[in-house]
């Protein structure tokens, strides 16, 4: 029995492994061990300590098993069965972490409400408090209150929540107007010059920056007497990128003009906050953005973002999937109109409310109410594109929706290197998804769903997707390691439960 059980472990090892893309000689030397003993491992062939699991785990970032906490590792999901009810959309995952980034800027009190407590908002958090920022949630609404020092302690900044977060680079935007040199850990594989990076180092060198990568921190130094001369054209008409950008414009004086801005969601919703702060900003919702800003802060503000459009697709998907009348509460439309257009087109029947306002009084809402439909493969592609179109992080539901559709779908995931990869793991809860080349998948529907154990992929979206198959799936099936799922989404295995769902979260270990 103790045999099977540490094959069994090593099983688990080796596959978050495999998911990282690491070898096992990279993972002996994140270890400090040997590559024979992460073979042994791997095999079965090894006593290990909890203490050892945990270290795995952590290098893997997969939750293995972790030591002192209660958060589910795994989901056991009874499939097959309809959802029925209504659910409210919560606040926007990508707008709280930048919202938590801009709350630099300001030297008053910073109230939010309603933020996402998912676990790339508590690594953030923690980063703060350990820099000397003061956070506090005032209530079961998830209102959060943000009380920043007199001065910044960098030095004793929390490494290890730094790495575990991506948006950790958006502290450069607003700190370099506060530090003249400084340092923040970055995650291992962000380098310098590769294409999530160097955009942010283009559109942050006018204000003076200039960052060396070395042993897995950011080493900036400032030239305050640099300032931008002309308008700042961003290579890259990415959302972090676009609000680092934002946040150093906010923190100079000066007027600043950004071209090839991201108007997306969360770039608007930190637009609107930042306006809240003093900032005047023009072009909100375009792609050429005027900001005019302060050289010092100090207000106390309370400001709500607004609702996340790739959740509420999540549980639109959800309800296609699973062929379930469900109302989708709180959509907000803006963000969601050119999917609906395209399941409209495979022929998704649905309902939606009138508009309103969330409570930020600028973003569109709408309740969708889906109901069972017939769908048919769309005739063209589907590929996402920079806002306004088919957004980049909805792209991988289409792929478990096409699934269910009559005929042929292929998706063009051309943002990502390796996303469209993962979207084959659907292949083993029963769906034909034939990987053409990194980028793109040609998906054959309908599909017979069937339960399965899969390993959670560590891209996020793909995750949920395969987790939306699963409730489709009859049977029983596991999805193991689930952290990455809760990293983006608040409670999503309780409240789908809400709506009828068997999900049941457990641990090994």
């Amino acid at each position: 029995m103790a045999d099977d059980y540490l094959v069994r472990i090593g099983g688990l090892i080796r596959d978050a492994r495999k998911h990282r893309g690491w070898t096992q000689s990279q993972l002996a030397h994140e270890l400090a061990t040997s590559q024979s003993a992460i073979n042994r491992i791997e095999k079965g062939g090894q006593n290990l300590s909890l203490e050892m699991l945990a270290r795995i785990g952590e290098a893997l970032d997969s939750e293995i098993v972790s030591l002192g906490t209660s958060g589910p590792s795994h989901l056991r999901v009874a499939g097959g069965t309809e959802l029925s009810g209504e659910i409210d959309v919560k606040s926007s995952k990508n707008a709280g972490v930048a919202l938590l980034c801009a709350s630099l800027l300001n030297r008053g009190t910073t109230t939010l409400r309603k933020v996402a407590r998912i676990e790339e908002v508590n690594r953030l958090i923690e980063v703060l408090e350990s820099i000397g920022v003061r956070t506090r949630w005032l209530n079961a609404d998830n209102d959060l209150e943000i009380v920043p020092p007199a001065e910044l302690d960098l030095a004793h900044i929390d490494a290890e929540a730094a790495r575990r977060t991506r948006s950790i680079i958006m502290f450069l935007g607003p700190l370099l107007h506060r530090l003249e040199t400084f340092e923040i850990p970055y995650a291992g594989g962000c380098d310098l010059g590769t294409r999530t990076v160097e955009p942010h180092m283009t559109a942050l060198r006018p204000f003076g920056l200039e960052v060396k990568a070395t042993e897995g921190s950011y080493h900036a130094l400032v030239d305050p007497t640099t300032q931008p001369r002309r308008p700042i054209v961003l290579t890259e008409r990415g959302d972090t990128v676009t609000e680092n950008a934002l946040l150093a414009a906010a923190g100079h004086a000066g007027t600043t003009v950004i071209r090839n801005a991201s108007p997306n969601y969360m770039v608007q919703d930190l637009c609107f906050f930042l306006t809240e702060l003093g900032v005047q900003i023009d072009g909100i919702g375009t792609t050429t953005l005027t900001v005019t800003g302060l050289t010092t802060i100090d207000r106390d503000v309370t400001y709500a973002p607004s609702e996340d459009p790739i959740e509420a697709m999540s549980l639109m998907t959800a309800a296609i999937v699973t062929g379930s009348t469900i109302t989708v509460r709180r959509a907000p439309i803006e963000f969601l109109e050119i999917e609906l257009a395209l399941l409209e087109e495979m022929g998704l029947r649905y309902d939606r409310s009138e508009e309103y306002l969330a409570l930020n009084g600028r973003t569109r809402l709408v309740d969708i109410t889906t109901y069972p439909s017939t769908l048919k493969a769309p005739l063209d592609k589907i590929h996402p594109m920079p806002f306004p179109g088919l957004n980049i992080d909805n792209l991988p539901f289409f792929a478990v929706i096409a699934a269910t559709a009559q005929g042929s779908t292929l998706l063009h995931d051309w943002v990502y290197e390796n996303r469209a990869i993962y979207l084959t793991e659907l292949n083993k809860l029963g769906a034909s998804v034939q990987l053409l080349d990194p980028h793109r998948v040609l998906i054959e529907g309908p599909t017979r769903w069937r339960a399965a154990e899969v390993v959670c992929p560590p891209a996020l979206r793909p995750a949920v997707v395969i987790l939306i198959a699963m409730l489709a799936a009859k049977g029983t099936s596991v999805l193991r390691s689930v952290y990455v799922i809760n990293r983006g989404y608040e409670d999503l295995a309780e409240r789908l439960n809400a709506l009828g769902a068997q999900i049941e979260t457990f641990r090994d270990i």
